[in-house]
């Protein structure tokens, strides 16, 4: 790897990063919130001066005028470093709110993975508070590398290694021949929805502020909510609703939305495997659910049907949102999210998880050895919409799938070790591994709070976020001591 280019790289993405913080200025301003200008002030200015220092100081960084022969290896170390320098850049302004400085570290790991865990104890902060929770996690719902991609002329090229690093899929998929033009349809679907949403809340009985924050939480998979209770607090099932909708679209991949828009053809989403396995499993597992609720519970049909959906839909694209306490539900209805934890959103979505596509070929996978057992000489080909999955893709999931666990176990083991707790480590572990949020229990549950967790379970819940948002390749190849080979320059 070169060290000129990294440097150029994120120096670059640094100095952006540093205008976005920007931002919720003027939400504090338009709330004549001025003390909030502050610690925006700061983390933004700080951003852009180390974005400037990198360029300048690092020899023959600031010469280079295109990244566009970026190397696989260098976009894999910009994406990683990128997504760990934003989150320490975004914790700044909870450091100015009275946080300390691993709740505000997770707090904002929290909201740029959209994870959506958080460690607030009361809602006593001004509405800039709220609106950068929100925002981070809308920044983070598809990538803050590939809003950059689409926006910035210096990753017009180079942008295909680190979109596909931020945004590894199982396949690589695109929806128009230049990368940056995927990343901008991409992009521009999401801001759509997100308008769409927000006038939709409000118009259902939300006031405008918590809309956008909402909006900005529910199109990105993220969940927090300006509301103690969250969606449950509103006390409207049009809202819950509403929210079912748009958190159903933020699981599913954007790149198949902007086909069928564009095409105007809404029968294409059933045409895709992925969208259809994606779809069925919600039904199937929320009319379990629904099921348990009704004959344990004792719940009406109609709140049953609402809760379990909404549940479901939440913890599988990874939103966190939570339309009432089901930490209160029966031993089944439980049992059964559990399992839905590790089910996992669409690929090219806002959520997060082992992915749809992957499950897909995993199955397809397994069947085909099975036939190769009483049918040896078979020719078998594993396939996703009629496409041949190389057999290159087939081994790179199966060593995700492998890893994945592997974090999931290793958090769960360390969380357990040091809370004391077997509930906390195993359903904390895959709540930050799968970027869901709440998990089990009064603590940690959808009205709880991580507040109480020790400072190292909370470093590790943060570690297993940034590892479940890039999809573990960008850390595992970390590993590998050829990657570390860094020259000073070109």
């Amino acid at each position: 790897m070169r060290l000129n280019y990294l440097a150029n790289a994120i120096g670059l993405i640094l100095k952006y990063i540093g205008l976005v913080m920007l931002v919720p200025i003027l939400v504090a301003v338009f709330y004549k919130d001025y003390v909030s200008i502050l610690p925006f002030l700061t983390a933004g200015v700080t951003s852009i001066l180390t974005g400037y220092g990198l360029r300048k100081f690092v020899k023959n960084a600031y010469r280079i005028e295109s990244l566009n022969d970026i190397k696989k290896a260098e976009a894999l170390f910009v994406v990683a470093f990128s997504w760990i320098i934003f989150g320490l850049i975004a914790s700044v302004p909870f450091l100015f709110y009275g946080l300390n400085p691993v709740n505000a570290l997770f707090e904002a790991y929290s909201g740029i993975t959209t994870c959506g865990a958080t460690i607030l104890t009361h809602f006593d902060y001004p509405k800039t508070f709220f609106f950068w929770r929100s925002f981070t996690q809308w920044l983070g719902g598809l990538g803050i590398i590939v809003l950059f991609i689409a926006v910035l002329p210096q990753f017009a090229v180079a942008g295909r290694q680190m979109f596909y690093a931020e945004t590894p899929g199982p396949t690589e998929d695109k929806i128009t021949p230049r990368i940056r033009n995927t990343a901008s349809a991409l992009w521009s679907i999401y801001a759509i929805l997100t308008v769409i949403d927000t006038i939709c809340l409000h118009y259902a009985g939300m006031p405008w502020f918590d809309s956008i924050c909402t909006a900005l939480s529910t199109l990105s998979a993220g969940g927090f909510s300006p509301n103690p209770e969250g969606v449950a607090g509103y006390h409207s099932s049009l809202i819950s609703w509403i929210t079912i909708f748009f958190m159903f679209f933020a699981g599913a991949s954007f790149m198949l939305q902007y086909k069928v828009i564009t095409q105007r053809k809404p029968l294409l989403l059933f045409k895709s495997e992925e969208f259809r396995a994606y779809a069925i499993i919600v039904l199937i597992m929320s009319g379990l659910i629904a099921c348990a609720l009704i004959m344990n519970d004792a719940y009406p049909i109609k709140q049953a049907i609402t809760d379990s959906l909404y549940q479901v839909i939440s913890i599988t694209t990874s939103t966190g949102s939570a339309s009432v306490d089901w930490t209160k539900w029966d031993f089944l209805p439980q049992a059964l999210l559990f399992m839905v934890m590790f089910m996992g959103s669409c690929a090219s979505s806002a959520g997060a998880g082992i992915k749809m596509t992957r499950w897909l070929l995993i199955y397809k996978t397994m069947k085909n050895a099975l036939v190769k057992i009483l049918h040896p000489n078979a020719i078998l080909n594993v396939k996703i919409d009629n496409a041949i999955v190389p057999q290159e893709i087939l081994n790179q999931t199966v060593v995700f799938v492998f890893f994945y666990f592997l974090c999931f176990a290793v958090g769960a083991a360390l969380i357990t070790m040091f809370e004391q707790n077997t509930t906390i480590g195993i359903t904390g572990s895959i709540a930050a591994l799968g970027n869901i949020g709440p998990a089990f229990g009064e603590v940690i549950g959808p009205m709880g709070s991580y507040d109480g967790l020790t400072p190292v379970s909370k470093m590790v819940m943060v570690i297993c976020m940034l590892v479940g948002r890039l999809e573990l390749f960008p850390f595992l190849v970390m590993f590998q001591k050829d990657f570390w080979s860094i020259k000073e320059s070109a």
